[in-house]
C-alpha cells in the first residue's frame, strides 16, 4: 500500500440567479426579496490533511455540504494514484450474494458478517429479494473486499435501525484499521463517533463554517 498523507485544499463555491418570471417578480415585490445574482461559498480553500489509516468522519446537516467534501475528498485521492472504493459505485449482479463476494464460500461468510449479514439465508438470495438495508450491507461488504486504499461511504449507514449501524460501524473501522485502509464516511447521524473512533472530524455546518478536528482514535 503506498503511502498516505495528503493536503488537499477544498474550494467549492456557486453562482446563484433567480429566473424572473411575472411571478416571481410579484412574490419578491411582495416580501420584499432581492433578486439580484449572489455567490455562495461552500468550502473556502479549506485544508484538509487525510493521513494513512484515518478513518475520517464528515457529520452536517442535510444540504450543508458534507457530501460535497466527501466527494471532492475522494475525487482528489484518487487522482494522486490511491485505489478508492466507492459504495455507490458498487455494481449488484442477479446472482445469490455467496457467488459475487469472497474467494471462498467461508471467506464470503466472513465478509458478509462483517457487514451485519449474518443470516444463511441471505446467502442464497439475490439482490432484488434483499431490502434496501440489506442491499446497503452487501455493498458495504463488497467495499471490504475490495483491497483498496481508501474507502467511501456517503450518507453512511442512514438506511439501518440504529443498533445495526453501530455494530457495522465497528467492524469496519476495526477491519479497516486491520488493513491499513482509509475510511471517509459523511453522514447526518451523530450517534456513530463512539463505535467508528474516527481519528478526523469535519463537522459542516451551513455556508463556509466548517471545523476540522483531528484525534487519537
Amino acid at each position: 500500500m503506498s503511502i498516505l498523507c495528503e493536503v488537499i485544499n477544498v474550494d467549492k463555491r456557486f453562482s446563484s440567479r433567480v429566473m424572473q418570471t411575472e411571478r416571481v417578480l410579484e412574490v419578491a415585490e411582495a416580501f420584499g426579496l432581492g433578486l439580484e445574482e449572489r455567490d455562495f461559498v461552500i468550502y473556502d480553500n479549506l485544508p484538509i490533511t487525510v493521513e494513512m489509516g484515518d478513518v475520517v468522519y464528515i457529520n452536517g446537516q442535510s444540504g450543508s455540504g458534507k457530501s460535497l467534501v466527501l466527494r471532492e475528498l475522494a475525487a482528489e485521492l484518487r487522482n494522486r494514484g490511491h485505489r478508492v472504493a466507492n459504495i455507490d459505485e458498487i455494481e449488484l449482479l442477479d446472482k445469490p450474494l455467496v457467488d459475487q463476494i469472497g474467494e471462498t464460500t467461508n471467506d464470503a461468510i466472513r465478509l458478509l458478517s462483517l457487514a451485519g449479514l449474518n443470516d444463511a439465508y441471505l446467502l442464497v438470495r439475490t439482490p432484488d429479494q434483499l431490502s434496501d438495508g440489506q442491499k446497503y450491507r452487501f455493498k458495504l461488504a463488497k467495499v471490504i473486499e475490495s483491497n483498496a486504499d481508501v474507502w467511501v461511504a456517503d450518507e453512511f449507514c442512514a438506511v439501518l435501525d440504529r443498533e445495526t449501524a453501530k455494530v457495522v460501524s465497528f467492524n469496519v473501522q476495526r477491519t479497516a484499521r486491520k488493513v491499513g485502509a482509509t475510511v471517509i464516511v459523511a453522514t447526518t447521524h451523530t450517534d456513530l463517533v463512539s463505535d467508528l473512533k474516527p481519528s478526523l472530524i469535519i463537522e459542516k455546518h451551513y455556508k463556509a463554517k466548517v471545523s476540522v478536528e483531528r484525534s487519537e482514535a
